[in-house]
C-alpha cells in the first residue's frame, strides 16, 4: 500500500551547453556547469533530454553570427515538439557568450524562442536570471558586471573536477586593451582585467587537488596579465608562473595562451629556460609579415621584432615548438605584403599555426577600410600559406622520431591497451602501455602521422629529456 501523504520530489533540472570557438569559451562553459551544478541543475549530453539548452558563442570565426542563428533554428523546433508532449516541462534556450555579447537584443528579436541572453562577463549570474526566466520572463543580461565575476563563482566540486580530465584549463586574464583593427575582443570582453593571484591559486590547488597534473593559462593577452601578487604588490605574467611552479608542488605541467608579441618580455622569456614545469610550447600571433599591414592592423610590432623575438625565446630553449596566427587578405595587402608574410613563416618554421582569409567584423575599423582585397586573392593566398605550414608541421613531427621524451597519459585510445598522451610540444602521442591515466611515462617516438605521434614505452634506463 502506498502511503498518500509521501510525495515524490521533484527530478532535477537538466542542462546541455554547446560550446563554440576558443579555449575561453571551452572554460567559459565549464564553469558555467560548475555554477549550475551548484544551483541543483544536472548535466546531459543529450540537447534533446535538457530543461535548459545554452550556446556559449565566439564572434571571432567567419559568419559566427549565421552558425548561430542556424543552431537556433533547430532548437526552436526541439522546443515546439517537448511543447507539444511535456507542457509541464519546457525547454528554456540561452544564448551565452560574444555573439551573445555583440547582438544582445537582436537574438530575442530575431529568435523569440529565445529565453536569456548573457554576456561573458555575468554569467556568473545564472541561477539568479534563471529564477527571473522561470517566471517567463526573457532576460538580456549583457551590460559588463561591476563585480568581479570570479568572486562569486563557485569553486568546482571534487565530482566536477574528477570530469576535466588529468589537464585543465585556467583563465587568469580577460579582455584586451590592444585594439587591433580585425579583432571584436576588446568589444565582447571589454578592457583587459587579471585575476589577483590568490584567487588564481585558490582554483589552481583546487583543480590539482582533484587530480589535473596540467594547467594552461588562459587569457585573450594572458602575457599581459599584471595582477595583484600574493606579497601584495603589482607582478607581472613571469612572477606569476615562477610562484606557481613553486607554490604547487602536484602541479606536473604548466602553459599559457594565447599572447601578444609586445608582452614578451625578458623575465617571461627567461621562465622558459628557468622552470622545467613550463612546457616547451609557444603559441604567439604575429597576424603577417609586412610592417605595412602589420601596422594597418594596429599590431604596434614589425616583422622584425617578432623574428628576434623568436630568435631570443629559441636561444633559452632550442627544442621550443612554436605556433602562430595569420590572417591573409587584409584590407590594402598586396601581392608584395603577402610575399613578406610568405618570408616571414619561412624564416621561423612553425610547429602548427592556424591562418584564415580576413573576414570584417561588424564595428571594427577593419571593416570600413578602403582596399578590401577579393575573394579569389584571398582563397588563392591562404592555400599557399597553408601549403608551407602543413609542410613546416610535417617536418617538425617527423623530426620527433626517435626522440625519447615524457608524455602525460590523458585518455585510452581505440585500440586495447592503447592510451593517448600529450607530449610536452602538445602533441598527442599514441602508445601501448599497461600504465593508468594521469601517469607520466616515458616513450621513444617511433612513427609520425599528419598531426600525432606513435611511440613505443621506453625502457626505464633509456635517458628522459629534461623538461617534462
Amino acid at each position: 500500500m502506498t502511503d498518500k501523504n509521501i510525495t515524490t520530489p521533484p527530478a532535477a533540472r537538466k542542462f546541455f551547453i554547446k560550446t563554440y570557438g576558443c579555449q575561453m569559451n571551452v572554460y567559459d562553459s565549464t564553469r558555467m556547469s560548475d555554477n549550475l551544478s551548484s544551483a541543483g541543475y544536472v548535466p546531459t549530453e543529450k540537447a534533446e533530454e535538457a530543461d535548459l539548452i545554452l550556446l556559449n558563442t565566439c564572434h571571432i570565426r567567419e559568419k559566427a553570427d549565421e552558425k548561430l542563428y542556424s543552431d537556433l533554428g533547430r532548437l526552436r523546433l526541439l522546443q515546439e515538439e517537448r511543447a507539444k508532449n511535456n507542457a509541464a516541462a519546457p525547454i528554456k534556450i540561452g544564448v551565452a557568450g560574444c555573439v551573445a555579447q555583440a547582438e544582445g537584443e537582436e537574438i530575442l528579436r530575431r529568435v523569440p524562442a529565445v529565453d536569456l541572453v548573457i554576456g561573458p562577463q555575468t554569467y556568473h549570474r545564472l541561477p539568479q536570471i534563471l529564477s527571473q526566466v522561470e517566471t517567463g520572463a526573457k532576460i538580456v543580461e549583457t551590460d559588463y558586471a561591476t563585480e568581479d565575476k570570479f568572486d562569486h563563482l563557485p569553486l568546482p566540486s571534487a565530482a566536477a573536477v574528477r570530469a576535466r580530465g588529468v589537464s585543465a584549463f585556467l583563465t587568469v586574464q580577460e579582455g584586451c586593451d590592444k585594439f587591433c583593427t580585425f579583432c571584436v575582443v576588446p568589444y565582447t570582453r571589454g578592457a583587459e582585467i587579471s585575476r589577483p593571484a590568490a584567487q588564481i591559486m585558490r582554483e589552481a590547488e583546487q583543480l590539482i587537488a582533484g587530480g589535473v597534473k596540467e594547467l594552461t593559462l588562459l587569457g585573450q593577452n594572458v602575457n599581459g596579465w599584471h595582477g595583484l601578487g600574493a606579497d601584495g604588490r603589482e607582478w607581472d605574467f613571469s612572477r606569476l608562473l615562477f610562484h606557481m611552479a613553486k607554490e604547487l608542488p602536484g602541479l606536473q605541467r604548466l602553459r599559457y595562451t594565447t599572447s601578444h608579441p609586445r608582452d614578451m618580455t625578458d623575465s617571461l622569456i627567461a621562465a622558459h629556460r628557468d622552470l622545467a614545469v613550463l612546457m616547451p610550447y609557444l603559441h604567439l600571433p604575429v597576424q603577417s609579415g609586412s610592417d605595412r599591414i602589420l601596422k594597418a592592423m594596429n599590431r604596434r610590432h614589425k616583422a622584425d621584432d617578432y623574428r628576434r623575438l623568436i630568435e631570443a625565446v629559441r636561444r633559452v630553449r632550442p627544442d621550443i615548438a612554436l605556433s602562430g596566427d595569420f590572417i591573409v587578405g587584409f584590407p590594402g595587402e598586396e601581392e608584395q605584403d603577402f610575399a613578406e608574410t610568405m618570408r616571414l613563416a619561412a624564416d621561423i618554421g612553425y610547429a602548427s599555426a592556424y591562418s584564415f582569409k580576413y573576414s570584417p567584423r561588424a564595428g571594427t575599423p577593419g571593416a570600413i577600410l578602403n582596399g578590401q582585397v577579393t575573394e579569389s586573392a584571398k582563397t588563392r593566398r591562404l592555400q599557399q600559406l597553408q601549403d608551407l605550414l602543413s609542410t613546416q608541421q610535417t617536418a617538425f613531427l617527423h623530426s620527433k622520431i626517435g626522440t625519447v621524451t615524457n608524455i602525460l597519459l590523458e585518455k585510452r585510445g581505440r585500440h586495447q591497451g592503447q592510451m593517448i598522451g600529450r607530449s610536452p610540444w602538445l602533441l598527442p602521442v599514441a602508445v601501448q602501455t599497461g600504465a593508468e591515466i594521469g601517469t607520466v611515462i616515458k616513450v621513444k617516438i617511433a612513427a609520425a602521422e599528419r598531426n600525432s605521434l606513435i611511440a613505443d614505452e621506453a625502457d626505464k634506463t633509456a635517458k628522459a629529456v629534461k623538461f617534462a
